[in-house]
């Protein structure tokens, strides 16, 4: 895999990366445009990665510091008159109680917002996620901490923990 293209890891990894961008944003257009920053980052730093399995880390970590950077500058999400139109839902299914749980995460601030994609969603572990994020591996468990604790009390009937995986 340490010469595979671009192009062939885009096309590739393009659904999975795309799922983890719908569900950091939310929103179908802002994951979009959110995993097309982080691809142009990763095209012009290709020749630098050397091991290109770790690309999809490369990727995931710059979703996640422009969300934070653009929630930092004042780019939170913005109320609207209408509904979005539905789209690519990002493979998550459409009960009710899913539904009413990934409303909640998509509230929390962003950092733990990623923190929990990536720990129950991507199924990283404590130090991957830490990797990911350029934190250590104690802000990740206070993060996910307090990311569940906020949830329990906005939703005190769901199994969290089962819920998100």
């Amino acid at each position: 895999m340490s010469d595979i293209s671009f192009s062939e890891f885009m096309t590739a990894r393009w659904a999975p990366l795309y799922r983890t961008a719908y569900l950091l944003t939310g929103d179908p257009h802002d994951a979009e445009d959110l995993l097309q920053s982080a691809l142009v980052r990763t095209c012009a730093r290709w020749d630098r990665i050397r091991d290109k399995r770790a690309a999809d880390g490369y990727v995931r970590t710059a979703m996640a510091n422009q969300l934070t950077n653009r929630w930092r500058r004042g780019g939170r999400e913005v109320s609207r008159a209408e509904l979005p139109e539905v789209g690519h839902d990002g493979g998550l299914g459409l009960r009710a109680d899913h539904l009413a749980l990934w409303a909640q995460v998509r509230s929390l601030p962003p950092r733990m917002r990623a923190v929990l994609v990536l720990r129950y969603f991507e199924d990283l572990s404590v130090e991957q996620t830490a990797a990911e994020l350029g934190c250590s591996p104690g802000a990740v468990k206070s993060q996910t901490h307090n990311a569940i604790q906020r949830l329990r009390a906005e939703l005190p009937e769901h199994d969290l923990v089962e819920e998100l995986r």
